[in-house]
């Protein structure tokens, strides 16, 4: 066997021999940059080694806080913290007329956003009567747009005429900040590459599940949404994703650069003090005294709530109240049908917050969430979760301590603790206790100082990293592919 191997190690050497010759060569010579990169590299490469200005008045000053404000992050630096930023935010679909935990998250933030004294411009495609020109004074730029096949209570734009473009060339953000998935993603990408300012990627939609639950039909879709992540994803500066689970999983399929947003709840919107007899009254079609269970959410295939139906046909007592609407109402009320179920439609506002805590326990099948809002809302209203061990959600509550995590599609697991709670009020009670305190730990404010302060500095950072690698020479392109290689021949030697 040492004989054998003799001839390859000295095949070895030879190679690594030429490749650290090569690599002194290169070091010889005088370093050169393309034309069209030499200034700006100079530019980014200053401002990577030079220490942050103070005050700051544009973000290529921008730096992260100290390490130990990324290391915990339940206690983020103050809300102004850093000077007033310039932020381009495009969002599809639009937070201001749809009604969904993803646009309460864009509201918070741009509220704080506002408090902290940045300027924000807006472009969202919206084809409601009520579509706002202004949110917190912020200017929104209102796309044409049309409604999404697969759930026609959303609208989206494919920006033919480049109004989104021209809107960030006008308003000269120094970051921008795009929510995906979304057709408007490739009109952030065109403009952060043409105003060469950093671009952020916030992902609130999980694809990939979404594709196999409405395209499944097509060979390979899962794997084809996984690509399209990827290639998208990875020109971003930074990908922010709603829990860590979600992070998990989008790095283990190769996507970079990726942090997560910090999760808030309106504790005074979402309160157990919003309870009232005559809403149960009504949740319950006229029996308050039945147990009543809730789902809150998009009525959709993917949000799994046919799960439910085996604790309706082995829990004759139980009353179920379903708040929402979308594309799988139809089916739903046809497989609720014969049961304890009352479907009330899209509630808001304080009927919203009624409608959470009514409830004696909380049901989310879901496996698909990348957070899970409705499951914080209904933790601050006060009310004990039984949730999917899936994605987000996961991620919200403790097993045993503020609810109960039962596995996807396992209806008898949900059987199982829904009875649970109903034979011990007690535990009921103390889950819902336990969730509200919980709840209150997380507050918007933080969760925006973490972004703003934090997060757009991490994105500023990891973009003139690679603004400085897309500016390399041939001869650092060969020197950073030898390094490897030289240290095993210094090894080897």
């Amino acid at each position: 066997m040492e004989v054998a191997n003799q001839p390859q190690r000295g095949t070895t050497r030879v190679v690594l021999a030429a490749v650290l010759s090569a690599t002194i060569i290169y070091r010889s010579t005088a370093m050169t940059i393309s034309p069209r990169h030499q200034e700006f590299y100079r530019t980014v490469s200053h401002q990577a080694s030079a220490p942050p200005p103070v005050p700051r008045t544009h973000n290529l000053a921008m730096v992260p806080m100290s390490m130990s404000a990324k290391k915990n992050p339940a206690r983020p630096p103050a809300l102004n913290a850093q000077p007033p930023q310039r932020v381009g935010l495009m969002v599809e679909p639009t937070p201001f007329t749809h009604v969904s935990g993803y646009a309460n998250r864009f509201n918070e933030m741009l509220r704080y956003m506002r408090k902290a004294g940045d300027e924000v411009e807006i472009v969202t495609p919206d084809e409601s009567e009520v579509a706002p020109k202004k949110k917190f004074g912020f200017k929104i730029n209102t796309l044409e747009g049309f409604k999404f096949p697969l759930y026609k209570l959303i609208t989206i734009s494919f920006d033919w005429k480049m109004r989104a473009y021209a809107a960030m060339k006008k308003f000269n953000p120094e970051l921008i900040h795009v929510s995906t998935p979304s057709m408007l993603l490739f009109s952030g990408l065109l403009a952060a590459n043409r105003l060469k300012v950093p671009l952020v990627m916030s992902y609130h939609t999980h694809f990939p599940v979404y594709a196999k639950k409405y395209m499944g039909w097509i060979p390979g879709i899962e794997h084809a949404a996984w690509l399209a992540l990827r290639l998208v994803h990875n020109r971003a500066d930074l990908t922010l994703v709603t829990s860590p689970q979600m992070k998990q999983e989008l790095v283990d399929n190769g996507i970079k650069r990726v942090e997560v947003w910090r999760k808030g709840i309106d504790t005074v919107r979402f309160n157990p003090e919003f309870r009232s007899e005559d809403f149960r009254s009504m949740m319950t079609d006229g029996n308050p005294n039945d147990p009543l269970m809730v789902y809150v959410g998009r009525l959709g295939a993917e949000k799994r709530i046919k799960d439910i139906r085996a604790v309706m046909d082995q829990c004759p007592n139980v009353r179920l109240a379903i708040v929402g609407a979308g594309p799988e109402e139809e089916e739903l009320r046809r497989v609720f049908a014969g049961t304890k179920t009352v479907f009330t439609g899209q509630l808001q506002g304080d009927d919203l917050s009624r409608a959470f805590a009514a409830a004696d326990m909380f049901m989310m099948p879901s496996d698909s969430e990348t957070l899970g809002f409705v499951v914080l809302e209904s933790m601050a209203s006060g009310v004990p979760v039984i949730g999917c061990n899936r994605g987000g959600v996961m991620g919200l509550i403790d097993h045993g301590k503020t609810g109960y995590l039962v596995e996807p599609g396992d209806t008898q697991g949900y059987v199982a603790r829904v009875k649970e709670l109903l034979e011990r009020p007690e535990l009921r009670e103390q889950l819902g206790y336990n969730a509200r305190q919980e709840a209150e730990r997380w507050d918007w404010e933080a969760a925006t100082s973490q972004l703003r302060n934090v997060q757009y500095g991490l994105a500023l950072q990891n973009f003139n990293i690679r603004a400085r690698e897309k500016a390399m020479s041939l001869r650092e392109r060969c020197e950073k592919v030898a390094e490897p290689y030289m240290q095993k021949f210094v090894h080897c030697w």
